[in-house]
């Protein structure tokens, strides 16, 4: 049996490609959405928030499917850190991580677009947590990274998959949660969607995650 094809409400490459590892088929649909205007100082509503409004953006052009959307957020000392619009702010966020625990909020939601009726949605959101320590840093590190280029399109400018991994003394929880899609915890919603043989199906590979 066909799993559905997932429409991504997200520009994100890695969300893409473990949404493929897990033998999906994935058409991006990006909604471009001010997200600094849904911060709040509650990061579990930020995320939840962002991820739905997403969702819901995206079901004009979506078609039979699973609508899939995702936003992932850093937070150091209440504070929360989104992707740098400048090599000196990505520079800036890894100077104020260097040596600190932060955490890391990812909320999704995932609309079934498969029913006829389009004005209400089966929906599920859901919300993982991770805490991250990074150790100290040396200036030429941080320099080095950011002139990568890698850190402009990541919450709190690093991705753990890459270089920056390096950076990270020790998690807390979900590693791809930090990468920007909690796995474990998005497989378990997708029971409320997918039949036992399609979850089989995904279990069964053949893309190792």
């Amino acid at each position: 049996m066909k799993l559905p094809r997932i429409y991504l409400a997200s520009q994100s490459p890695r969300r893409k490609e473990l949404l493929q590892r897990m033998g999906f088929s994935v058409t991006v649909i990006p909604q471009e959405i001010s997200e600094e205007l849904y911060f709040t100082p509650n990061p579990v509503e930020t995320v939840l928030s962002l991820s739905q409004k997403k969702a819901e953006k995206a079901i004009p052009l979506a078609k039979e499917g699973l609508i899939v959307s995702a936003d992932t957020v850093v937070v150091l000392k209440k504070e929360i850190l989104g992707k740098p619009k400048t090599s000196e702010e990505a520079i800036s966020m890894l100077k104020r991580l260097s040596g600190k625990t932060h955490e890391v909020f990812t909320g999704f939601t995932i609309l079934d677009n498969r029913v006829e009726k389009k004005t209400d949605l089966p929906r599920v959101s859901d919300v993982e947590r991770t805490r991250v320590k990074f150790r100290e840093l040396e200036q030429w590190e941080i320099e080095a990274y950011v002139a990568s280029g890698s850190p402009m399109d990541k919450a709190g400018g690093y991705g753990i998959q890459d270089p920056s991994g390096f950076f990270v003394q020790w998690i807390e929880g979900c590693y791809y949660n930090v990468v920007g899609f909690p796995l474990p915890l998005f497989y378990q919603a997708l029971k409320q969607f997918l039949d036992t043989k399609m979850l089989q199906q995904i279990l069964r590979g053949p893309y190792a995650l």
